[in-house]
Order: structure tokens, then C-alpha cells, then sequence
């Protein structure tokens, strides 16, 4: 017999069997803390689960205390409850499959047949459908990041918490009437809950989707846009970001809800959030033993809720620009760090293309040649080809499957319109998303840092004070790029400066959600 546990049940395999017992437990999102609610929340999921797979939920059985011990056999005490299911065979779950590259758009669709017949059985209500409203979803999210504070500074950084909390609360401040649409449209129904990949299982004969949410009916009783979005969510887990567009854009043809896409993102958001609350209480319980794993889970999850928020599923390229001295590649890399993507620096690919030491000053007989305009725009080209390579696609390429990172960060002056005209046309032709983030600082503070510059050992920019005048006027004021621009100060802490990139790359997100929901129908 193989034993699974989760954050709110064991779950014992004998085959052909499987036996699902709920753990004692109140997480106030769900209460199993007496026998009797066990018992109840035994029989609903049964009944829940016909739904989608009768053939799957057999029964909910007693558990008797025998003096020989545990038995299912009625003599004795009753002393707990399971549920009783036929065993899925090994090797078919979506996530099984999508390991060894099985899954396609035939598997896609499959799925979506299956969920198109089920949401098309269900009826909504009165009663369901006011869960749709951004008054009662608010309960839920409010409900999350209470919840989530204790793991602040663990799992998740008060920046990334913060960002996504802003994007949650401002989404439902400016999209009340796409909420709205959505009720009138009777999208809000009772729904799985909880479809992810470990909750599909494909074989030749047959589609199965099990373990919908039991415990909370307003877990349930969402929008089919939500309900998907976890599956899509799942697929960019796990670095199918093209599986997942497809799953969405698939699924919004087939059940004729084009109106789905623009606000699937947001239902992405709230699920990684969910996700990385959940491996976050899995990694304080008693009986886990994987604890730094659940952390780490938690951790990605928690990274890719605050991707949602900033940049959707599409890839972005941020760029940290101003002049020199103010501190850009200290927040590039704390950006990199928030959503794990990769920061790459023109001061860095400048002197590799030039061969010189990264952490040696360039010598005064090579400065002009190493900084003439044409080796500027061999640099800054090749900047931007290893941020496209970075994010896994070329001009006029979408992103490839199974790329590592859905943005980058290029740290670099970028003090020249010229130059920046030429990140903007590469990337509407490759079909990237960009963002110019201008940091600004004090012109004696700028000095300070330059100067402090000589006593460094690992410094890469060769700008010392000596090359203040000269490059302050060199530097043409970034107008073009308003009102689009983010302009942070360097007057705050880094911290408080990475937090508000993130919540105004967050609004954008925002107010953008419905000129992205037309390009993407």
C-alpha cells in the first residue's frame, strides 16, 4: 500500500483500490475537525464527483476500532471515514503525460469536449451566480492573503505580496463591469474547483476529471473562466506557456466565450496565489518530512502569481535605463530576483565582445574604440538578441515551447533615443512586450557613487567621476517613451524601489486587460 498526504487528507493506494480519509483539521477555508463533518464531506464528494467520472467514486465507507485494530468491516466503533475510488492506472494523468511530451492539441481538445458537455449540464442560479460578483470574490482573495501574511519573508517576499494584493483589489476597481457581463452571460456555474494536472487522467477509452472541491461550495460556484484558468496556470508551472494559450484560446472557440480571455489572467493570478498558500501550510505541518520542498514550491508558485500580475502570460522585456550612477544594476538584479528571470547587462556584453576582464577597468587606449557608436550598436543588438533568446523567441517568432522565463531584464543607459527606438521596433516585430523603467537620482549622489567606484574590486561599468559631465551630457531625456515611462527615484530604499516598479507595472497590467482580451480573440 503507497501512502499520499496532502495538506487536508492521506490518501492510501491499495490497488485496485484507493481510500481517501480527511484529516482532523478547521483551516477555516475548510472544517473537518469533527467525525460527523468528515462523514458529510465523505458522502459530497461522491455525490460531486458523479458528475464528471460515476464510474470512478464508488462509495463513502466507515472505518471501524476493533480490538485487532482498523477494520472496514461493521463491527466495533466507527472512528473515522473514506472515500472509496477505482484506481486510475499509472502512466495517463495530463501530468504524466506532459513529462514525456504526449500532450498536444488532440489531448487539449479532449479535455475541453469533456468540460464543455459538463458546464453545459449545470444550471446556474441566483444563488451561484452572485459569486461571480467582485463582493463575494473579494472573500476569497481577502481570505488568501490573511492567510498568506504569517509567510511573508519565507515563501514570499513583502514586495511580491504587496504587487499582487494592489493588482487583485485595483482589477476588481476597474473591470466591475466585465464581472458583470460575465453574470449576465450565465458563466458563473457550479463548476470542478480544483482542475489541475494531477486531476486528469486520458487513456484511448475514456477522459476522467476527478477531485473537484467538496468542502466550500464557493469554491465551486465560479466562473468557467476561473475554473480553466487553474488548468492553464498549471501548464505555465510547468514551462507550457504555448500549451496553455492554447488550452485557453481552444477553449473560449468552443464554448463560445471569446470574453473568457480577458479576464483569465486575473483567475491565473488567484490561482498560483491559492497554490503557493496551500505548499505553504503543507510545509508547517507536523508530518511533512519534504518541508524545504513544499518551500520551494511555494516559492515558484508565489513567482509566477506575481508574473500574472505584471506581465500576463505574455513575454515582457523591462528595461532598467537612466544615468549613470543610479543604481540600475542593483535593481535589475532585485527585480531578476522577485521573478526569477534573467538580467543581462550592456556593460557586461559590451567588454565580452571586446575582450576584456568584466571586473577590470577598460584601459584608457581602448575606451574610445570599445565606445564609439558602432561598437554601442553591436552592444545593444546583442543585448537585445540574448533577451529574445531569453525569453525564447526571435523576430517575428512567438515563444517556443518549454522556454525557462516569460521575461528578462536588461540593465543599460539606454541614453540615446535612437537606441531606444531600436528596442521598441524589434520588439512590436518579434511581437514582445517592452517596459522602460528610467531610475533618477540626485547629480551629488550620482558623484558619490562614482567616485566610491575606485575603491571597488567588482565593479563592470568603467564610468568613474572624471566621466560625470561628459555622459550627464550626453544623455537625451526619454519624452518619446511618455506616458508609458516608469520613473522611479533612487531616494528610497532599493526595496521600496522594486515594490513600486512592480505595482505600476501592475496597473498597466490592469488597465490593459481589455485591449488584450481583443488580440488574443
Amino acid at each position: 500500500m503507497r501512502v499520499i498526504q496532502t495538506h487536508i487528507s492521506w490518501v492510501f493506494i491499495a490497488s485496485p483500490f484507493v481510500f481517501k480519509v480527511k484529516k482532523p483539521v478547521n483551516l477555516g477555508f475548510l472544517d473537518f475537525s469533527t467525525l460527523e463533518k468528515r462523514r458529510h464531506f465523505c458522502r459530497r464528494e461522491i455525490e460531486l464527483n458523479r458528475r464528471l467520472c460515476p464510474e470512478i467514486y464508488l462509495d463513502a465507507i466507515s472505518i471501524y476500532e476493533t480490538d485487532s485494530g482498523f477494520s472496514f468491516k461493521p463491527r466495533g466503533k466507527t472512528v473515522e471515514y473514506a472515500v472509496q475510488m477505482r484506481e486510475l492506472p499509472h502512466g495517463c494523468f495530463l501530468i504524466e503525460l506532459l513529462e514525456k511530451n504526449l500532450v498536444g492539441e488532440k489531448e487539449i481538445n479532449r479535455v475541453i469536449s469533456t468540460l464543455h458537455r459538463f458546464y453545459q449540464a449545470e444550471t446556474s442560479t441566483a444563488e451561484i451566480e452572485q459569486w461571480g460578483t467582485p463582493e463575494k470574490l473579494k472573500i476569497s482573495t481577502d481570505e488568501n492573503f490573511t492567510q498568506v501574511e504569517p509567510f511573508i519573508g519565507k515563501t514570499i517576499s513583502p514586495a511580491a505580496f504587496e504587487t499582487i494584493r494592489h493588482y487583485t483589489n485595483q482589477f476588481y476597481k476597474l473591470n466591475e463591469n466585465l464581472f458583470r457581463e460575465r453574470i449576465q452571460q450565465h458563466r458563473i456555474l457550479d463548476c470542478h474547483g480544483d482542475l489541475h494536472l494531477d486531476h486528469v487522467h486520458l487513456t484511448p477509452e475514456a477522459t476522467t476529471i476527478f477531485d473537484c472541491i467538496e468542502f466550500n461550495d464557493r469554491f465551486r460556484f465560479i466562473d468557467i473562466a476561473n475554473d480553466l484558468a487553474f488548468l492553464a496556470m498549471d501548464y505555465d508551472f510547468e514551462g507550457r506557456t504555448d500549451l496553455g494559450n492554447l488550452f485557453l484560446r481552444n477553449a473560449a472557440r468552443e464554448l463560445g466565450d471569446a470574453g473568457m480571455l480577458g479576464i483569465a489572467n486575473f483567475y491565473k493570478c488567484y490561482r498560483a496565489f491559492v497554490r503557493g498558500k496551500v505548499e505553504s501550510i503543507q510545509a508547517t505541518e507536523k508530518e511533512t518530512t519534504n518541508r524545504q520542498e513544499h518551500e520551494k514550491q511555494a516559492a515558484r508558485y508565489f513567482r509566477l502569481a506575481l508574473r500574472y500580475a505584471i506581465a500576463s502570460s505574455e513575454p515582457l522585456v523591462i528595461v532598467v535605463m537612466g544615468r549613470v550612477g543610479t543604481g540600475k544594476s542593483t535593481i535589475a538584479k532585485r527585480l531578476a530576483g522577485e521573478l526569477d528571470w534573467p538580467v543581462l547587462s550592456s556593460d557586461e556584453i559590451r567588454k565580452t565582445l571586446a575582450g576584456v576582464p568584466l571586473t577590470q577597468r577598460t584601459p584608457p587606449d581602448l575606451r574610445a574604440k570599445i565606445y564609439s557608436a558602432q561598437k554601442t550598436q553591436r552592444t545593444y543588438r546583442k543585448l537585445l538578441e540574448d533577451g529574445f533568446a531569453a525569453v525564447g523567441c526571435s523576430r517575428g517568432r512567438r515563444p517556443r515551447p518549454r522556454q525557462s522565463h516569460n521575461g528578462v531584464i536588461l540593465d543599460a543607459t539606454f541614453s540615446r533615443r535612437a537606441l531606444r527606438r531600436f528596442l521598441r521596433d524589434e520588439c512590436k516585430k518579434a511581437n514582445v512586450s517592452s517596459q522602460f523603467v528610467e531610475l533618477e537620482a540626485d547629480p551629488n549622489e550620482i558623484k558619490k557613487r562614482l567616485k566610491a567606484r575606485d575603491e571597488e574590486t567588482a565593479e563592470t561599468s568603467d564610468a568613474r567621476l572624471e566621466d560625470f559631465q561628459k555622459l550627464s551630457a550626453a544623455y537625451e531625456e526619454p519624452s518619446e517613451l511618455a506616458p508609458g515611462l516608469i520613473r522611479v527615484s533612487r531616494t528610497t530604499s532599493i526595496s521600496d524601489a522594486v515594490k513600486t516598479i512592480l505595482v505600476c507595472l501592475a496597473d498597466r497590467q490592469v488597465v490593459g486587460t481589455d485591449r488584450r482580451a481583443v488580440r488574443q480573440s
